[in-house]
């Protein structure tokens, strides 16, 4: 079977492209050892990338909260375009973009976009939907924006805790996870944000509670806002999510998954999850 697998490195000399099999980052890289770094994922769809505007942006927010030098838009660009280059148009796929210390002593930073195909199991919690249990994070909401040093709303590789609340979650028979606050606050999904209905008004948690401001929720606020839709940011609990309308997870490359199950509890959506993908559309 063809790999279908394609790397991009950025270098002095401007963009090297691989096979999806070559190795690219020392075993000394900073990202590797320390998890001392950014990334991004971002949607492919008919050839093209075209959000990654937004991406890019919160890409350089991120680097910013690091200290870390990000190589520029236009760096990224080319990297994006050198993997793009003469993929098939029919095949949904996600740029996965890198930005690591290097090797820490003063040396360039390392720079790399990762194409591959989108995985079947992220179709299919899209086309079906997903069960989700609710997981305690063990942090003040408010105690992130005030504490630079945790990286609240910066994307890290440090995602060793997203990674294990998903274990988790799937040890448990769910496919995926809602965390709280100490409180009991909502904040968001492993990797998702966290979006719900209330008589038709889309509300998703305070980016002041330290979580990743989402682009997809952020695109689909302003695309429901114009279509007159209500839309609000608020603070919420596990409880309004099973009294709400609709409960969503969404992300750049899974897109709207509607929760059908939440802490072993069915629930519907009243028909609003295609009315929520038509907004993402337009």
């Amino acid at each position: 079977m063809t790999d279908l697998r394609r790397v991009a490195v950025w270098t002095d000399g401007g963009v090297d492209v691989v096979p999806g099999d070559r190795p690219v980052v020392t075993a000394f890289d900073a990202g590797l050892g320390r998890g001392d770094g950014v990334f991004e994922s971002v949607s492919v769809r008919e050839g093209r990338a075209p959000h990654l505007a937004a991406h890019l942006a919160r890409l350089a927010r991120s680097a910013a909260a690091l200290a870390l030098t990000d190589p520029g838009e236009p760096a990224w660009r080319a990297l994006v375009d050198a993997v793009l280059a003469g993929w098939d148009a029919g095949t949904e796929g996600v740029v996965r973009l890198f930005l690591t210390r290097g090797l820490g002593d003063g040396t360039p930073p390392t720079a790399l976009a990762l194409l591959s195909p989108v995985p079947a199991e992220v179709l299919r919690q899209r086309a079906e939907g997903i069960s989700v249990v609710s997981l305690g994070l063990g942090v003040p909401a408010d105690f992130r924006t005030t504490a630079p040093w945790l990286l609240g709303g910066a994307k890290t590789l440090s995602y060793a805790v997203n990674m294990a609340a998903l274990r988790h979650a799937h040890g448990l028979g769910a496919d995926d996870a809602v965390l709280t606050s100490l409180e009991g606050r909502l904040l968001e999904a492993p990797t998702s944000s966290v979006v719900w209905a209330v008589d038709g008004e889309l509300r998703t948690p305070p980016p002041d509670t330290g979580i990743l401001p989402g682009t997809t929720q952020a695109r689909l606020f302003a695309r429901a806002a114009e279509a007159g839709r209500p839309t609000r940011v608020a603070h919420g609990t596990v409880d309004d999510l099973h009294a709400a309308d609709a409960v969503w997870l969404v992300s750049g490359v899974r897109g709207v998954a509607r929760v059908h199950t939440l802490d072993g509890v069915a629930r519907g959506d009243d028909g609003l999850t295609g009315q929520v993908r038509d907004l993402l559309a337009r």
